[in-house]
């Protein structure tokens, strides 16, 4: 066998028994690294070192961090609260009315954080006790709740979007707009999927609140709903570059909840920042390993084997991005969205460009598979978190995930036969 071919199954090989084993991915992706560089012949710790650096050295990746602490700030200081019970007050009535009031609030709140577990989390932590009072079968909830946390990824800020964008070297700020339009048809393919649910259910109707009520949950969610306002905005005009408007998020989240909803002290920051440099670390310990498992898998050339595979569809761009799909489907039941978008990106997307496919469309059908991805057993990271939050067996989330993770499939297919309905929103913001 020749080098490059030991190459891959050491990669290959490798990834399977570390994950098996329960190792950290980030550290998982530097061994198999490693064992490359070793069958390779190159190695050398400073070339290891030196890649684990270039990893996380781009100015694009700052965004990552305050966007994350963004969203630590709306949990604690009362803005994710305060959505929620905006869109209670509008349809919390409604038979089943807490399901929508999940959507609803998901894709507002996707709209600020961009972090698919912090939506996540703020979701269940507020609604699942609330759908679990009112008598909603825990494995729907539980599973609603899951499927509509994974919006985040897709609707801006979106923190995939810009590692994907700083790995392939693709626009931030395009990448952002093309998620616009496919997120809010993920919201309402929820609310399709849900109304069918509750054919199954039997829920009774609330009273709905008087318009007053209505009015002053809204008020109360001002400051809320200006911040995607100022974000999107501020990006479109050109006032700021994404990198800036993740620093504008965190600052504006930060002065909301500090002195206008004044639901948070300064002593009670530390503990915000501890919890958002956690995370930090973990996605930026990731972009560290998975740029030496890139760097030893372009040695092996490996993106020209892939190449050689799928190169007699490039001729159908259409077929080659289903094929694309399926493999992505597969990839995403074993890994996470942050280490897929790091390691077979730039392997990938040179493949859909020479079919003529567009960079921008690409990005988001490979952001948005992956996103499916963490919701799909047996790693789906999304439903950890809801059972970890709601104290539930991981059978009864799967369960209850599977009517809304077919409803994603469709609407994947949809976005892989029509391909404009991504494209033409991104023409147009140009």
């Amino acid at each position: 066998m020749s080098a490059e071919g030991q190459a891959f199954v050491v990669f290959s090989a490798g990834m399977l028994l570390l994950m098996g084993i329960g190792m950290n991915m980030a550290l998982a992706l530097v061994l198999t690294g490693a064992g490359m560089a070793w069958v390779l012949g190159f190695w050398d710790t400073q070339l290891l070192a030196q890649n684990l650096v270039a990893g996380v050295d781009s100015f694009p990746l700052l965004a990552v961090p305050f966007f994350i602490l963004a969203g630590e700030l709306m949990n604690s200081g009362g803005i994710s609260r305060r959505i929620i019970a905006m869109a209670q007050a509008w349809v919390g009535h409604i038979r089943g009315g807490l399901g929508y009031v999940a959507i609803g609030a998901a894709v507002l709140m996707a709209s600020m954080s961009g972090s698919a577990l912090a939506d996540t989390a703020a979701l269940a932590t507020i609604l699942l006790p609330m759908m679990r009072n009112n008598g909603y079968p825990l494995p729907a909830s539980a599973g609603l709740l899951a499927a509509g946390g994974i919006i985040a990824p897709i609707i801006p800020p979106s923190m995939p979007f810009v590692i994907y964008g700083v790995t392939t070297n693709t626009s931030i700020s395009a990448l952002f707009v093309s998620g616009i339009v496919p997120g809010l048809i993920m919201g309402l393919g929820l609310i399709v999927a849900w109304k069918l649910v509750l054919r199954k259910i039997d829920l009774p109707m609330g009273q709905p609140l008087p318009l007053a009520e209505r009015v002053r949950a809204t008020g109360k969610a001002f400051w809320a709903l200006l911040m995607p306002i100022i974000i999107i905005g501020g990006m479109k005009t050109g006032f700021f570059t994404p990198t800036e408007a993740a620093v504008v998020a965190a600052f504006y989240a930060l002065i909301v909840a500090l002195f206008i909803h004044r639901e948070m002290r300064v002593p009670e920051l530390y503990a915000v920042l501890v919890r958002a440099a956690k995370t930090t670390s973990v996605v930026m310990f990731l972009c560290a390993g998975a740029a030496v498992a890139s760097y030893m898998i372009t040695l092996a050339d490996l993106p020209s084997t892939l190449s050689n595979w799928l190169g007699p569809l490039v001729d159908s761009p259409r077929l080659l991005m289903a094929v694309m799909m399926v493999v992505l489907v597969l990839i995403g039941t074993a890994l996470d969205l942050t280490p897929t978008i790091l390691i077979f990106a730039p392997v990938m997307l040179p493949i859909a460009v020479k079919a003529g496919i567009d960079p921008v469309y690409f990005g988001l059908m490979f952001v948005l598979n992956g996103a499916i991805g963490l919701i799909t057993p047996p790693v789906g990271t999304v439903l950890n978190v809801i059972a970890g939050v709601g104290r539930l067996p991981m059978h009864t989330v799967i369960k209850g995930v599977n009517p809304f993770l077919i409803t994603y499939t469709l609407i994947l297919i949809l976005f892989v036969i029509f391909p404009q309905i991504v494209i033409a929103p991104v023409a147009w913001m140009r």
